[in-house]
């Protein structure tokens, strides 16, 4: 069976939450009154965002994605790229590459978790050669975004059942492996792995690893 190593994209590799790429997708909508509404649409992801249990879940992620509703498929596509080059591409945070390399010295599966869309953590995932990616996945219909992502909703709430069922589907020795995360919410994936570790964790997450005495990387 094949060793693994969790990465939560945000927090331990990336800085930028999937909350600004939203954001950034939907102020370059075409027109200023589109711009307007697709803004105002991610905005009310924001406060959910810092609401405690509500961030865990897939509730405020699946609000965060609604901005882009009735965009084409096209035009995602495109401003995910420039998105990527300008925000993504050269922002791998230190720590993140320094847990990459030894991971991959040791020969593990690199599988990479991310609460964005396709449209960006594909090319991050590329870039890094990681083996799997697990993201959110737009519903296109028509050539258009719905405004609704493909289930199943990659939040902070990725937990010991999809662990068990990933790893059993991808021969995926569980107690071997190691998951990487930075925010309370990654708790309940880094919970259902033999070896967790917090990466400049949040206060939630600091005091869970100190209670259940996990390793803790800083910056």
């Amino acid at each position: 069976m094949h060793q693994a190593a969790f990465f939560r994209v945000e927090g331990t590799l990336l800085d930028r939450p999937a909350l600004a790429a939203a954001a950034w997708l939907a102020g370059n909508a075409r027109g200023l009154g589109e711009r307007a509404l697709r803004l105002g649409n991610v905005a009310l992801a924001a406060p959910l965002s810092f609401a405690g249990s509500l961030a865990s879940g897939a509730t405020a992620t699946r609000i965060t994605w609604m901005g882009l509703r009735g965009m084409t498929e096209d035009r995602v596509e495109v401003l995910a790229e420039e998105y990527y080059d300008d925000f993504v591409k050269d922002e791998l945070l230190d720590v993140g590459k320094r847990l990459l390399r030894r991971a991959r010295k040791d020969g593990r599966r690199i599988v990479l978790v991310s609460d964005n869309i396709e449209q960006i953590a594909g090319r991050f995932a590329d870039d890094l050669e990681a083996d799997d990616l697990i993201c959110n996945r737009l519903e296109i219909t028509r050539s258009k975004a719905t405004g609704r992502l493909e289930e199943p909703v990659v939040g902070g709430n990725l937990a010991g059942q999809w662990a068990r069922g990933f790893a059993k589907a991808n021969d995926i020795d569980l107690d071997l492996s190691w998951a990487y995360g930075a925010r309370g919410g990654d708790s309940l994936l880094l919970s259902a792995i033999g070896k967790p570790c917090a990466v400049a964790p949040d206060f939630r997450l600091r005091r869970i690893a100190r209670d259940n005495d996990w390793p803790v990387v800083e910056r």
